[in-house]
This record gives structure tokens, C-alpha cells and sequence, in this order.
């Protein structure tokens, strides 16, 4: 039968169902009803006594059998046998039932414990009730691998059919919270910063634009809450952080979404170094057994972990030296290693896409320092060597998890940074000159470290993802056409 006779049958049994003077989508349930998984607890304690128990859930599957019928409740808890007999419903009911009722529709059923001959747990219904009629028959078997783009398109269906996507969903869930719990029990205050903004900032990214029409002006939505948390340092707060949605007007791959999750957290009279080992005691807590699989990659996070600086990376496998090549040496390099070299780019981009040809390889938990000041227009120099910044990035299976620095707090070098930024690029990825931002500064901003994380890549390396839309829920797609 065609998915199309299948809804049109559907549609014909709402009908029957509603001539019957039976409502296919009540507001009610039950309030004493049980869990699945609790009233499968507790079976031992019910089976063979007369106390009625109250399940409700979807159908997922029906055996008739004449005057009787096996099928299948599941609800978030898990899965039960139910068995429908003509003699203990009554003929009309059972009929009613066997005629009118599918797999998928939402049912709440009363009745007693019993095990059938091969010793499953069985509840024998004696009143069924309806709680949604279900217009579309249930695949039996999803798409799996071989239709990844419609498994994300309805992630639903994803959801109800793959329970190995259901399990990664609920450790995502886990992930955050341990994660919530860990910066409140170090005393951190979560916060909420503006997600719609006068001035994009706090990250080298391209913004979304939109109208506010209230008030007659454009807004970004935040390319990063960056500015806005640390005007809250200059506030008074000493350590805050802030779990929330980020959106950047860019490429999708493997490890980017153009809106997606991420924790920032700021530290008031903390340096980088003390963040490095800040993010070593975080894996201890988030991983209690420091060693995970990555795609088939063994991951280890006992610490201390690995520390290099960019310079010293690139030179290990370019042998060039980023501090003294000038443009030339940096474009052949480039076309060395297979990447398309745009001219007009700033060495310190080309700088950065040398870096991310590097990053696979990056296997073992791995701190990148230092890198050259013209990529973190917010940081502060290095003592040691002014060229650089007070930086990290922590790579792991390849993956930039996390970036952090020593935060700039010197209101007039900030201005000169962002002065320059405007002045020397082009294009759309540049931090924009923030009036309100450096007045906040020139109050007076402590010592700060700072440090972003992706949540989204961070679900991708707990959950043994293969990449960053298995852990969206509802990742970007394209327009599907028909």
C-alpha cells in the first residue's frame, strides 16, 4: 500500500473514530500513571495483585490475532509488552480498537501484571484509551548512513527510529550539565549578554544582519558575548560565564554551523596559564577516566598536555620561520601545501591557514601558544615577545575545542588595535571599533583571562561523533529541492 492509500486509511479511521463520539486528541492523562521504566521496576511488587497500572505512550507495534491482539507501548523510559483480549475489553471496545488503532498512535492503557509462557512482563489491558491519532505510517527501518541529509531534515523520525541518536542527544544534555556544575562549584556566576547587537564583536567572524523596527536600526546577532561579559568585569563581577547561541555567516563543515552553542567564561586577576591548567582540571571532571575513543583514535587526557607554540609548530613542519617570511615565502608555502592562496590576504591569515593544514594532525590533547598579535586583536601581548599574544587553542583529534587569552585592559591600546583592524581589512571578518566597549575599559578593567569553547564540539568528541550536525539537533541545511 502506498504511503498515500496508508494516510488516506488513517484519515478514514479519525472518522470512525470521532463518529463514535471518541476525541482522538484529548488535553488528559491519567495523573497516576507510571513510567515504563518504573512500573517494569516494579513488577515483582504488582504482578498478580489487583492494583491497576497506568501506562501511556506511543504503539510500536501490533500482532492481531482474531480476539486478541500483542503489541508494543514505549514511552521516553523504554519499552513493554501489552496483550488486548475481546473477552476482558468487551466486544465493542476491542473492536473498536482492532479496527481503528495503528502503530504510532499515542495510547493510554489501565490494567494488571502478568508474565505470558515465555516469561516476558506483560500488562493485560482492560480500558485503552486514545491520546493522538497518528495520520503517517512509521518507517519501518530508517535510512541510516546512506541518507544522512534526510535523517537531519527530520531529525524526529531520526530521533524515534535510531534510539543510538536518542542516547547521544541525552549524553549532550550531560555533557552541559556537568559542565554548568563544574564552573559553579569553582565559584563562577552564569550570566546572559545581548544576543542582538549594535556592533558586532568579540570574535573574527562575518555577522548575521537584521532590522530592529522598533527602533528603526540594524542589529548583528552576536558573532560572540565576548564585550558584553567583560563590561561585567569592569561591573564588579570577578568570574562569570555564559552558555548560549552564537550565529557566524560562514562555511558548514564538519565542525561548523553557522548558529551553534558555546560556553565562554571570564576570570578576573587569572592569567592563560592558569587557564591551561584551569582546562586540564575541567577534563578530569568531565572525563573521570581520561581516555576516550575518538574514531577510532585513542584520546588521552591525563595532564599535562602537550604545549607548543605556533612559531615552533609550523616551523616543525613547514621549516619556515613566521616570525622573519615575509608575504612571498608564506604564499609559497601555501601552494606547497595544496591550499588556494588569495594575494590580497594579510600574512596573518595566511598564517592561520597554514596552522589549520597542521590541525589534523593534532591527535593527542594539545595547547597551540602565541600566536602572532595580528590574529587576536583582543589579547594581550606577550611579555616575552611583544609579536605575540597571550594566546592558547586547545586541538584534540584535530578539533579546535577551546581559545583563550590574557584579555587586553589597556583602553587605549584596545582603541589603537580596533582603530587598525578598520583601517587595514577589508573585509567582513573584522572587529569593528566599539566606542561604548572602550569607555567601559577606560573605568578600569582588572587582569582578566578569557577562554571560549565550542559545546557542540565538545559533544562531537564525547559521544564518538563523526561530525558537528550529529549533535545538533536541527543542523543549517540546504533548500531541499523537490
Amino acid at each position: 500500500m502506498s504511503l498515500e492509500k496508508i494516510k488516506t486509511d488513517r484519515l478514514n479511521k479519525l472518522a470512525k473514530l470521532k463518529e463514535a463520539g471518541i476525541n482522538p486528541y484529548p488535553a488528559q492523562t491519567a495523573r497516576a500513571r507510571f513510567l515504563v521504566a518504573q512500573a517494569l521496576a516494579n513488577f515483582d511488587k504488582y504482578e498478580g495483585v489487583k492494583k491497576e497500572i497506568i501506562l501511556a505512550g506511543r504503539l510500536r507495534l501490533l500482532r492481531l490475532h482474531g480476539g486478541s491482539c500483542f503489541a508494543r507501548l514505549e514511552d521516553a523510559s523504554g519499552q513493554i509488552q501489552l496483550f488486548f483480549k475481546k473477552d476482558v475489553l468487551g466486544e465493542v471496545e476491542y473492536k473498536l480498537f482492532a479496527d481503528n488503532f495503528d502503530i504510532g498512535d499515542f495510547v493510554e492503557v489501565t490494567g494488571n501484571f502478568f508474565k505470558t509462557q515465555t516469561e516476558e512482563k506483560t500488562l493485560l489491558v482492560k480500558k485503552v484509551k486514545l491520546l493522538s491519532k497518528s495520520l503517517n505510517q512509521l518507517p519501518d527501518k530508517w535510512h541510516g548512513l546512506k541518507d544522512t541529509e534526510e535523517r537531519f531534515r527530520r531529525r524526529y523520525l531520526d530521533l524515534l527510529m535510531n534510539k543510538e541518536v536518542r542516547e547521544r542527544f541525552k549524553k549532550r544534555s550531560e555533557i552541559i550539565k556537568n559542565i554548568r556544575t563544574f564552573f559553579d562549584s569553582n565559584g563562577f556566576m552564569e550570566v546572559e549578554t545581548p544576543v542582538l547587537q549594535p556592533l558586532p564583536g568579540g570574535a573574527l567572524a562575518r555577522p548575521f544582519r537584521t532590522h530592529l523596527n522598533a527602533l528603526d536600526m540594524d542589529l548583528y546577532l552576536r558573532v560572540a558575548p565576548e564585550l558584553y561579559l567583560k563590561r561585567l568585569i569592569v561591573g564588579g563581577f570577578e568570574k562569570v560565564y555564559e552558555i548560549g547561541r552564537l550565529f557566524r555567516n560562514e562555511g558548514m563543515d564538519k565542525t561548523h554551523n553557522p548558529d551553534f552553542t558555546e560556553l565562554e567564561f571570564y576570570w578576573a586577576y587569572a592569567d592563560y596559564e592558569q587557564l591551561m591548567e584551569f582546562t586540564e582540571e575541567m577534563f578530569e571532571f568531565l572525563v573521570p577516566e581520561l581516555e576516550i575513543e575518538y574514531q577510532g583514535e585513542k584520546i588521552n587526557f591525563t595532564p599535562p598536555f602537550k604545549r607548543v607554540t605556533m612559531r615552533d609548530l609550523i616551523k616543525e613542519h613547514y621549516d619556515i620561520d613566521i616570525k622573519h617570511c615575509g608575504k612571498d615565502e608564506l604564499i609559497k608555502t601555501l601552494a606547497k601545501a595544496g591550499e588556494k592562496v588569495n594575494e590580497a590576504m594579510p600574512n596573518c591569515k595566511m598564517v592561520d591557514e597554514l596552522f589549520k593544514t597542521i590541525r589534523p594532525k593534532l591527535i593527542q590533547p594539545t595547547f597551540v601558544l602565541n600566536h602572532p598579535i595580528e590574529m587576536s586583536p583582543l589579547a594581550k601581548k606577550s611579555e616575552e615577545n611583544p609579536e605575540e599574544s597571550a594566546r592558547f587553542q586547545l586541538i584534540v583529534a584535530g578539533i579546535e575545542l577551546m581559545n583563550a587569552y590574557n584579555e587586553l585592559n589597556d583602553p587605549q591600546d584596545q582603541s589603537a588595535r580596533m582603530k587598525m583592524q578598520e583601517h587595514h581589512r577589508r573585509d567582513d571578518e573584522i572587529q569593528r571599533y566599539d566606542e561604548d566597549y572602550i569607555e567601559a575599559m577606560e573605568f578600569g578593567m582588572p587582569p582578566i583571562a578569557g577562554l571560549g569553547m565550542g559545546i557542540d564540539r565538545m559533544a562531537e568528541l564525547l559521544t564518538d561523533a563523526p561530525n558537528i550536525r550529529e549533535v545538533i539537533f536541527f543542523p543549517a541545511m540546504r533548500e531541499k529541492i523537490e
